[in-house]
């Protein structure tokens, strides 16, 4: 589930209330991040921070035209994130470049304290995100790694919330069969 930040934050960050947003920062950069790690393949995993930013700056932009309590923000922000990362994806077709730098490490993101097991965990995770079809990908990786809710999930992703559910349950199932045969 998600912890969301306290009642009439998002409305006072529509006013420009710094210490609002450093409120919605706190409660929602750590996942979004994590779960564009989560989404990322190639240009996209290696620019997640990059794309995390440039979130920030298109909510901070478009926070105005945002109509919904601070349950719906972090669904809007995730959907945000979404676009972002298709279009980093569609750029990185288009230009067929790889990045050069491995991505930056960041031990707060996993539960375990050494920086070499955090790294194994992030790619077996992408490792079995990768086995699922991109729909179930993105709501396992919403859900049971960037913490969301379904009805979160459902908003970042532009599906309803039993659609969530649905594919998350196959993806489950697929994951399980996969881990019974491996």
């Amino acid at each position: 589930m998600v912890a969301h930040p306290p009642a009439g934050v998002v409305e006072r960050a529509r006013a420009g209330d710094a210490e609002a947003w450093r409120l919605l920062y706190d409660a929602y950069a750590g996942r979004l991040l994590v779960w564009l790690h989560t989404l990322g393949t190639g240009d996209v995993a290696a620019a997640a921070e990059d794309v995390a930013a440039e979130v920030w700056l298109t909510a901070a932009r478009r926070i105005g035209s945002f109509r919904g309590d601070e349950q719906a923000f972090a669904g809007w922000l995730f959907g945000i994130g979404r676009h972002h990362v298709a279009n980093v994806r569609r750029r990185s077709r288009r230009r067929a470049t790889t990045p050069s730098d491995a991505p930056s490490v960041d031990e707060s993101w996993g539960v375990v304290d050494d920086v070499a097991l955090t790294v194994v965990a992030r790619d077996d995770v992408a490792r079995l995100l990768a086995l699922l079809p991109p729909r179930e990908a993105e709501v396992v990786a919403a859900i049971d790694v960037a913490g969301l809710d379904a009805a979160t999930t459902a908003a970042a992703l532009g599906i309803s919330p039993t659609a969530v559910r649905v594919a998350r349950h196959r993806a489950l199932g697929r994951l399980r069969t996969h881990l019974a045969d491996g």
